[in-house]
């Protein structure tokens, strides 16, 4: 099968097109043809070891000291199973899923195997591959840290969401609608249209305006791109009110509930996917170039097995 590699740690020339064996599904697990996966600001990171400080050394640790251990990258997807381990009760061959491998990563590739009991559901039934795999990271990114700052135990929450139009900002604002939020997003003017597309009116543009400077207070401030601290951004809080942000050392967990609302969410018509730009996996590099530029709007998507709906 085709897979693309990460030989080292660098630019997105790293990242090569390489032909290396099809796995095969062990008992309890399912052998996905991957139709679409992402590029998100997790994989970047890994890519170009885009860390700072001690985060640096605590991910050369975990991944890999002279280049990332698990050599293909990629952590959401979705798909199509054609085959199964000989212990599989969940699912069968030609179910469409979706999911999220996090650190076992992988799905930069035709073929990959991930256990039935892992973070895997199957696709929302009226969503392509490339929205599927789309919804996946930021929504789930969101899900973690809006709930770890107690949306669901608010009451029409004000909510403060800075970098509203990456991936998990986009996910974010619709999360926080789904919890009934009073949303204030914070973005440039060139992303004011996708934010007032998805329904939010109150808007503090950074390029114009400092937004720490802000006379409103709220429940909840996120930053979903990290690049704010809890001290800039506490004079923005009401009283037990809670700051969160993607940039410090809590890491999003990736639960089963955690997609299966965003599952919920896409087949009520009340999530969307939000794509930016669509490649061919022989773009990848072109991909991440784009991805590292900082322009991304939502999501970049990595077509793996193309369905004739779903070219660029």
């Amino acid at each position: 099968m085709k897979a693309i590699i990460c030989t080292q740690y660098g630019p997105p020339e790293v990242l090569q097109l390489q032909t290396v064996s099809t796995p095969t599904p062990r008992n309890h697990e399912v052998l996905v043809k991957i139709h679409a996966t992402a590029v998100n600001s997790g994989d970047v990171r890994i890519r170009g070891l885009a860390v700072e400080g001690m985060m640096k050394w605590l991910m050369l640790l975990v991944m890999g000291w002279k280049g990332p251990r698990k050599k293909i990258l990629g952590n959401v997807f979705s798909g199509e199973v054609v085959a199964t381990g000989i212990a599989v009760t969940k699912y069968k061959k030609g179910d469409n899923v979706f999911g999220m491998t996090g650190f076992s990563m992988g799905t930069y590739a035709e073929y990959m195997c991930i256990a039935e009991t892992k973070n895997l559901l199957l696709k929302p039934n009226n969503a392509s591959h490339a929205e599927a795999a789309a919804n996946v990271f930021g929504g789930q990114t969101a899900i973690h840290f809006l709930l770890k700052a107690g949306i669901q135990k608010r009451t029409s929450p004000k909510v403060l969401i800075i970098g509203a139009t990456g991936a998990v900002g986009t996910a974010a604002i619709q999360i926080a609608k789904h919890f009934n939020a009073e949303i204030t997003a914070v973005c440039s003017s060139n992303g004011l249209a996708l934010v007032q597309q998805l329904g939010v009116e109150k808007v503090i543009l950074y390029d114009k305006e400092n937004f720490t400077a802000c006379t409103e207070k709220f429940d909840i401030v996120f930053d979903a791109v990290g690049k704010t601290n809890k001290k800039q951004c506490q004079p923005l809080l009401l009283p037990n009110g809670m700051y969160k942000t993607v940039g410090g050392w809590e890491v999003a967990t990736e639960t089963i509930a955690q997609l299966q609302l965003l599952k919920d969410l896409f087949e009520q018509d009340a999530y969307h996917a939000v794509i930016d730009k669509v490649y061919n996996m022989e773009d990848v590099v072109a991909a991440h170039q784009y991805v590292d530029s900082g322009r991304k709007k939502g999501n970049v998507v990595l077509l793996i097995h193309q369905d004739s709906t779903e070219k660029k």
